[in-house]
């Protein structure tokens, strides 16, 4: 799975901070997150899942990258 973030929708409200704080971080220059981790492994997938649940912006999301 892959972790990406969608700078332009990204609002700043850092709730993927709240939710897998190992997963990201938060560029206080640009206003935006940082994914720290693209490729999350499985015992960080359920934090990664739930940080793209609750941003409020839609701005997170999972791609299976499975062949």
């Amino acid at each position: 799975m892959k972790l990406i973030a969608d700078l332009g929708l990204c609002q700043g409200h850092q709730e993927c901070l709240a939710e897998a704080p190992e997963l990201f971080a938060f560029d206080d220059d640009s206003y935006q997150v940082v994914v720290r981790i693209t490729e999350p492994s499985e015992e960080q997938l359920p934090a990664a899942r739930a940080a793209v649940k609750y941003c409020p912006a839609f701005a997170l999301s999972l791609e299976d990258r499975r062949v």
